[in-house]
Order: structure tokens, then sequence, then C-alpha cells
């Protein structure tokens, strides 16, 4: 999904090109007026919230209290501009996030909730009742609150890549050659024979492959992508996508 406000603006980082991304408008805006830049954080808080109300179940509190804090750290991070304090050159918006959440939590711990749930409306549309039904679904066993947020964050990620790319198929009118072959994107075991997919898209066995070959291209480009608008510079794009598959193969905590 793309930012509202969205600069044109490009760099280069290992010979490719992004558009200016959500977190660096943001990060400029710190220094300087940028009429977008709220709209940047809101698009990615309403993004990333899950991760962050994860965090928050894990540390211990009651599922409805921890909609209110999230609900309250989201609207304190939109009114009360801490992105000023976010480090520019290091920045990427997962660490920010949740060093931001940490010194919040610990305010909070001093004095009562100011906004309670079913008060006022919050600065970004969060379906937080959403996050108690996917927070049953995470692992019971001992996962700190960090684990647990790294991975709902990577996961979240890898997410809206493949939204993204379900939708450039079905904008080319290719959805259903998108359903056949998607299994082989992330090399299951389980994934059909080519020639049975081949029979039932009606494509060559060649086709076929070709056709897994430019999918696996794409999702490499929406991932870089997707990334790219979470790091303040584009050469920070490999290092985090190093990161974010280390995560998902249990290499950091």
């Amino acid at each position: 999904m793309s930012c509202p406000g969205q600069s044109s603006e490009s760099r280069h980082a290992g010979g490719r090109s992004f558009a200016t991304t959500h977190w660096s408008i943001v990060l400029a805006a710190a220094h300087e007026s940028r009429p977008d830049a709220r709209a940047a954080l809101a698009t990615l808080c309403e993004t990333y919230w899950y991760p962050l109300y994860a965090y928050v179940r894990r540390l211990g509190y009651k599922a409805e209290d921890a909609q209110d804090l999230v609900q309250g750290f989201l609207a304190a991070l939109l009114e009360k501009r801490y992105v000023k304090a976010a480090d520019r050159e290091r920045g990427r918006f997962r660490s920010f996030l949740l060093t931001t959440l940490k010194r919040f939590l610990s305010k909070e711990r001093d004095r009562a909730h100011a906004q309670k749930r079913g008060g006022k409306k919050g600065p970004v549309s969060l379906n937080l009742d959403s996050g108690e039904s996917r927070y049953a679904l995470e692992p019971s066993h001992d996962v700190t609150p960090e684990a647990i947020y790294e991975r709902r964050w990577a996961l979240t990620i890898l997410d809206r890549v493949i939204v993204r790319l379900r939708q450039t198929y079905a904008d080319a009118g290719k959805e259903k050659v998108f359903d056949g072959v998607k299994a082989f994107l992330t090399g299951e075991t389980d994934a059909p024979p080519y020639e049975q997919v081949a029979r039932e898209l009606g494509m060559s066995e060649g086709a076929v492959k070709v056709a897994v070959h430019r999918l696996r291209r794409r999702y490499r480009d929406l991932l870089r992508s997707e990334i790219a608008q979470t790091v303040a510079d584009p050469e920070a794009v490999e290092d985090e996508l190093k990161y974010l598959l280390a995560v998902l193969q249990g290499g950091k905590s």
C-alpha cells in the first residue's frame, strides 16, 4: 500500500532505486515542515500496531489494558512528536517503536490510564479487538516479549508483501496464475508437481517454470520495497532484510 502523499523522489542503493519512504518522510519532518509526515507515520502505525500489542500482552497485561496502552501510545506518538528523538543515521522504525513504547509503559506504570477502552476515538484506525484473537494463536511456551515483537514484525512485513503481490497479479488479470504457482514461492515441500499445475492452468510445464521464476523475482522486489518503507536510508535495506530472515529462522531474539 502506498503512503499518502508519498514523494516520487528517489535514491539509489546497490544500483536500485527506491521512492522516498514512509519512515524517511517522518524523520525529515522532525527538523522541517512536511505536510505528508503525519499521514506517513499514521500509515506505519496502522500497519505495524499488532507487534506492539503482542509485546504488551506478553509482558503480562490483560487484553483490555493492552488495547488501552497501545491506543494511548499511538495517540501520544502522533501528537507529541516523539520522532524527534529518533536517530536518523541508524533509524529503523521497528527499533524506534519498541524503544519508545518501553518508555511510554514505564511512565504509564506511575499513573492511571488517561484513555480507557470505548473512549475517544484514536488517531489511527485500528481493529484492536482482532489483536486478541490473533494473540490467542501465539505460542504459549516461554518466548520473550522482545522475541514475539520481532517475529510479529517480520511476519507482518511478509503478509503485506503477499497482499501486494496478489494485487499486482489481480491487476494484470492473472490472479488464477498466482493462485496456481504461489505454493512454489516459499519452497513448500508439499507443492504440487509442475506438470499438475500446468494442466490445471492450461499452460506448458516450461511456462509454469517461467511463471514461478517471475513470481519469486517480483516477491523479492516487493519485499525490498516493503522493508525500505521502514528504514531511514535505502542503504540499510540489505541489512534489515538479513535481520528479518534471521528473525524468521530463529536466529534473533
